[in-house]
C-alpha cells in the first residue's frame, strides 16, 4: 500500500531513514525543515501487510527523491510522479540503483551518475585548517558568492542560484565558507540540505586567477570540521577523479553512486 505521509508518520518515518542517514540527507533535511503540509512539498510511503515502512518517495516542488532497501513498488511510485508533475520531462535524483527502477517509467530527463562519499573522521581536516582565514558568509554576501560561482567556467549557476542561498541561510539548512582577497572573494564552498544527522557539501570553488593554493581544500577541511563537531556527517558528490583524489585526502570515502535525471 502506498499512501501520503503526515505528521503522525515522523517517528516511523525518520527510524526508517535512519537507516542510511548520508543518502536520505536530502528527504531528511526537506522534512525537518518544510514538514508535511508545505504546498510545494509531498511526502508518500509503502508499507507492507504488516505495517511496516518499506519505501519512501518525496516531492520538493518538481523534482523527485526516493529511497528503499529493497524491492518497491516502483510502478505505484511512477504514477504518483506522473499525477503530480507538472513538467513533461521528470527531474529526479537518488541512490543509483533505485533511481534508475524509474527509466523506462518516466520521462526522465539526461541521467548525470556521480560519486557519493561521505567523512567520518576529522583526523585529516585537522591538518588543514589555520593555514588561512576562512568566513562564514551571512546574507549580505549572497550576491558575492553568486558572483563568483559565475566567474567559475565550470558552474552552471542557475537564475534561482541566490534565492536558494538565501533560503537555506534562513531556515539555517546552508552554509557557506569563503577565503577573500584584498576584499574579493576568491574561494567559497557550500553546505546544503543540512540537518539534524548529515549535510551536503556543494559549490566548491576556486576564482581561476587564484587556483593553486589549497583554499578550496582548506575551506572543505574547515567545512568537515565544524560539521562533525556538530555530530552532523558531511556528504559530498564528485564526477571528477581530481576532486575524488582531494576528498578522499581529507578523509572522505565513496559509498556509492547517486544518480541524477534532469
Amino acid at each position: 500500500m502506498i499512501r501520503r505521509l503526515t505528521a503522525e508518520d515522523h517517528q516511523q518515518l525518520f527510524s526508517f531513514l535512519q537507516q542510511d542517514p548520508s543518502f536520505n540527507l536530502f528527504i531528511i533535511g526537506d522534512i525537518e525543515s518544510f514538514g508535511y503540509d508545505a504546498d510545494f512539498q509531498d511526502v508518500w510511503g509503502q508499507f507492507d501487510d504488516a505495517g511496516s515502512l518499506i519505501a519512501v518517495l518525496l516531492r520538493y516542488y518538481d523534482s523527485y527523491i526516493s529511497y528503499a532497501p529493497g524491492d518497491f513498488d516502483a510502478d505505484g511510485f511512477a504514477r504518483l510522479i506522473g499525477e503530480t508533475a507538472r513538467t513533461l520531462t521528470i527531474e529526479l535524483s537518488g541512490k543509483e540503483e533505485i533511481a534508475r527502477q524509474f527509466e523506462g517509467r518516466l520521462a526522465l530527463g539526461t541521467k548525470r551518475t556521480l560519486y557519493f562519499c561521505e567523512c567520518r573522521t576529522d583526523e585529516y581536516a585537522r591538518q588543514q585548517i589555520g593555514a588561512f582565514s576562512i568566513k562564514k558568509a551571512g546574507l549580505a554576501d549572497v550576491d558575492r558568492i553568486v558572483d563568483l560561482r559565475r566567474r567559475i567556467p565550470e558552474f552552471d549557476t542557475r537564475p534561482t542560484a541566490r534565492d536558494m542561498l538565501v533560503k537555506g541561510m534562513e531556515t539555517n539548512s546552508a552554509r557557506t565558507y569563503y577565503i577573500e582577497q584584498d576584499g574579493k572573494m576568491v574561494a567559497a564552498a557550500s553546505t546544503t540540505a543540512e540537518n539534524s544527522l548529515s549535510a551536503m557539501i556543494v559549490g566548491v570553488c576556486t576564482d581561476p586567477e587564484h587556483r593553486g593554493k589549497g583554499y578550496a581544500s582548506a575551506i572543505v577541511a574547515k567545512l568537515v570540521y565544524d560539521l562533525l563537531a556538530e555530530g552532523k556527517m558531511p556528504c559530498l558528490f564528485y564526477d571528477n577523479p581530481d576532486a575524488g583524489r582531494i576528498y578522499h585526502r581529507l578523509g572522505f570515502r565513496d559509498i556509492g553512486l547517486w544518480a541524477m535525471y534532469r
